[in-house]
């Protein structure tokens, strides 16, 4: 996968300078979240959002997003270090944001929260994939864990789009995809982007 990394070549002072894509629209404070949150991919994000904090707490970090989704758990800790950094962190939906993607899209700073005008957006109570297996003691506690997981997902998204509590519990009981019209009027984002032109 590493050679399919394009590289930018740079004129410095010093000459020539390489960096691959990423690392250079690091330097533009520009983080990537391409694929499934996992536990590697959350670290890698939340390690580049507390290098940018570090490197200037009052500019902007920008979050593009192009995930289906994943782990509650290591979206709760991505979303969680983007309320606790102090640089506002805009996030814009490019392709898809599904699932814990689409927590992290809406819990970008108000009235910086995009989505390109054909991003699809996800919304869904969480799940265990994988077949569990266990004692029926060992089954009851992951059952009790979704439980507490889902209604604190449904208050925050109730809290991040200002709909009712009661309409998030029904909209998040199945798959509700939106579109990015959809999702600007159901408050996951504030903004389609268009153009820059």
């Amino acid at each position: 996968m590493n050679n399919l990394i394009p590289m930018v070549i740079e004129q410095t002072a010093r000459g020539e300078r390489s960096y691959d894509i990423f690392s250079r629209l690091l330097n533009d404070r520009i983080v990537m979240l391409n694929g499934t949150v996992t536990n590697d991919t959350a670290s890698l994000i939340i390690a580049q959002m507390l290098f940018l904090e570090s490197t200037d707490p009052n500019k902007d970090i920008h979050l593009y997003i192009n995930s289906p989704g994943g782990s509650v758990t290591d979206g709760f800790a991505i979303m969680d270090t983007m309320n606790n950094i102090k640089c506002d962190v805009s996030t814009i939906s490019i392709g898809q944001s599904g699932s814990a993607a689409s927590l992290l899209l809406a819990s970008g700073k108000k009235g910086k929260r995009f989505a390109l005008k054909n991003s699809e957006i996800l919304i869904h109570q969480p799940s265990i994939s994988g077949g569990l297996q266990g004692q029926a003691t060992d089954i009851k506690i992951h059952s009790d864990w979704l439980e507490k997981t889902k209604a604190k997902l449904n208050g925050i998204y109730s809290e991040l789009t200002g709909q009712p509590l009661k309409k998030i519990e029904e909209d998040m009981e199945r798959d509700r995809y939106m579109s990015a019209e959809e999702a600007k009027e159901y408050g996951l984002i504030d903004e389609i982007l268009l153009s820059r032109r």
